[in-house]
This record gives structure tokens, C-alpha cells and sequence, in this order.
């Protein structure tokens, strides 16, 4: 990024708004009490109307497009996506299975149809796009998820370095790394966290994350109860004073456009 090489700073990005009622109050928490700056929505999933009640009064939370392949129903009527469904008429939730047998045309079908209803819903632009599972860290996805943010004029989390490179030629905004992982474990955790900070590199990084508030609803996901624990440590008072000491800026995708 220009501009950048004199600076810390953090995009905090929590995943999974709308997964279930309960991730979508927790990543709201996460942002009133922690440091949790951005978040990215899946619409396909039933309560989205309700769940954007949570942060509608959150100004200053960025609300990205968190685009799917690999659970729940499509958007698009299911005749014109059959090779991204299973034999339940829902999305496959093998990612690698789903970019191996995926019609690219269709991929961008349903994923232009989640943007329209993100648009619907929310009622402006994205201020970012990623993929569930990162798929687009991989052909054909990111060439269709690329095309989609420069349609928008909007950055794509770079989860690769052909990516990132890839928005730089565009003349879109990109953050200069993405930190962060799922695990067995809380990835996340109050340890991991200060050390992240202490260690931050110059520039601006974005730190993918995965709090929420389980509920029964969230047992679709492996990643279940360990965003509690997620959530506890972004929401940790010593984490926000570390981030002070350390004079590094909280910023959103929004930001970078600024």
C-alpha cells in the first residue's frame, strides 16, 4: 500500500456474520467492547434481516460481503447452479470438492445474486468482499471474486499474493497481509493476541477472526464453541491498551479507500 510504510495499523475482520443468531451478537459485542473493526456477512442464511439489527447502529463497523460456496442453500434458483449443489439442493460443503466440479458461470451467478441481496438488505456497497473457506485463495474463484470487487471498486481480502497483487493493478486498495486461522483450539486467545501486536509488522494487516455467542443453531459449523473464547479475548481490556502502548490505529477496509 502507498502511504503506509511509517504505520501499524489492524484491520480487525470478524467472519460469519448471519452464521447463526448467536455469531452474528457476538461479533456486534466484539466491536462495542473489543477490538473487532469490520465484519463480512453471508446472506444466503435464513435471519439476515434480523441479525443486521445488531449492528445497525454500529456506524463506525465496517460490513463486508462474505461470499459463500460451501453452506446452506443457494440464492439463485437451484436450476441454474446444479453443478454447485448437492445431492440435498444445498450448497457442497467440501470446498475442495465444490471448486473442482463448479460451472465458473455459475459461481458467478450466485455470487452476483448475493450481492443483490446484500445491496437489498443493507442498502449501500460492501465495504469489502472475502470467501467463506477462503476459496477464493484458489482458480476459478479468484478470478470471479477479483472481477466482482473491481465491478464494485472495492478491496479483496488478499489472501494470496497473486491476489494482492492483482488488486494493486487494479488501483484498488489491498491490505499488505492477512493474519489468522481456525482450529481444534480457539485461534484467537488473549496470549496470541499481544503477541500479535508486539510483533505487528509496519503497514496495514488485516486479522481475520471468528467471535460469537454459541448457540444450538451453530453446530453446523466445527467452529463452534471456541468463538466464545475468541470473543472473551478480542473483548479483553489488556488487548486494547496493548494495541495504545503500542501506538497501532484501528482501521476498516472502508478506511483504506480514505
Amino acid at each position: 500500500m502507498v502511504g503506509t510504510s511509517a504505520v501499524r495499523a489492524l484491520i480487525v475482520n470478524a467472519d460469519d456474520f448471519n452464521l447463526t443468531a448467536g455469531v452474528s451478537q457476538g461479533i456486534a459485542e466484539a466491536h462495542r467492547a473489543g477490538i473487532v473493526t469490520s465484519t463480512t456477512a453471508m446472506v444466503n442464511l435464513p435471519g439476515l434481516r434480523d441479525n443486521l439489527g445488531h449492528v445497525q447502529d454500529l456506524r463506525l463497523l465496517g460490513l463486508g460481503l462474505h461470499l459463500n460456496l460451501t453452506l446452506g442453500p443457494p440464492v439463485s434458483p437451484a436450476e441454474k447452479v446444479r453443478s454447485l449443489l448437492g445431492p440435498d439442493g444445498r450448497l457442497v460443503r467440501d470446498p475442495a470438492r465444490q471448486l473442482e466440479s463448479a460451472d465458473p458461470e455459475e459461481i458467478a451467478r450466485e455470487w452476483d445474486a448475493q450481492l443483490e441481496v446484500f445491496l437489498t438488505a443493507v442498502g449501500r456497497p460492501p465495504t469489502h468482499l472475502d470467501t467463506h473457506h477462503d476459496l477464493h485463495a484458489h482458480p476459478p474463484a479468484w478470478e470471479i471474486a477479483l472481477d466482482l470487487a473491481q465491478r464494485l471498486r472495492v478491496p479483496l481480502r488478499p489472501v494470496t499474493p497473486a491476489v494482492r497483487a492483482a488488486m494493486t493493478a487494479a488501483a484498488l486498495p489491498t491490505p499488505d497481509r492477512v493474519i489468522g486461522e481456525t482450529a481444534a483450539e480457539p485461534y484467537w486467545t488473549v496470549t496470541r493476541l499481544l503477541h500479535c501486536v508486539d510483533q505487528l509488522a509496519e503497514g496495514v494487516t488485516e486479522l481475520c477472526c471468528h467471535p460469537g455467542r454459541f448457540d444450538e443453531t451453530l453446530l453446523v459449523s466445527r467452529y463452534s464453541r471456541q468463538r466464545e473464547a475468541e470473543l472473551q479475548a478480542l473483548t479483553d481490556p489488556t488487548v486494547k491498551q496493548r494495541l495504545r502502548e503500542r501506538g497501532i490505529a484501528l482501521l476498516t477496509y472502508a478506511d483504506l479507500a480514505r
